[in-house]
């Protein structure tokens, strides 16, 4: 199975791991991965740095998603890493970003995933 593939076991990784730096409570929504101490809101993106075919890893935001974590003043928390192994991923780079200052987000349709459409932010656009 390639990596990505296994994006779904590397993004828990990731979201195990920032809860645990940045001190948030996982916890499982539609809409969100995570709170603060406070309650706020956080959804945690993560993404590999390159893909197999050497592309560049992006973020995929949904837009019924980030408009309920803009309505609740929330977080991003974007991770970027880079798999080794079967199983194991070094976290690359993190940052916090509020819902209100990503950078511009071009919506096109999502297909039939989560029906709703979908942004992609490159990893550029946030570090």
């Amino acid at each position: 199975m390639n990596r990505s593939k296994r994006a779904n076991h590397f993004g828990t990784a990731c979201e195990k791991r920032m809860a645990k730096k940045r001190r948030f409570t996982l916890e499982r929504s539609s809409w969100h991965d995570a709170r603060f101490g406070n309650g706020t809101p956080v959804e945690i993106k993560s993404t590999m740095i390159e893909h197999s075919n050497g592309q560049p890893g992006n973020f995929k935001v949904y837009r019924e998603y980030h408009e309920k974590l803009r309505r609740a003043d929330g977080w991003y928390c974007f991770v970027v890493y880079r798999p080794h192994g079967r199983s194991g991923c070094t976290i690359v780079n993190d940052k916090m970003v509020h819902s209100s200052d990503l950078p511009l987000l071009r919506w096109h349709g999502g297909g039939d995933h989560r029906g709703t459409e979908q942004a992609k932010i490159a990893i550029s656009s946030i570090f």
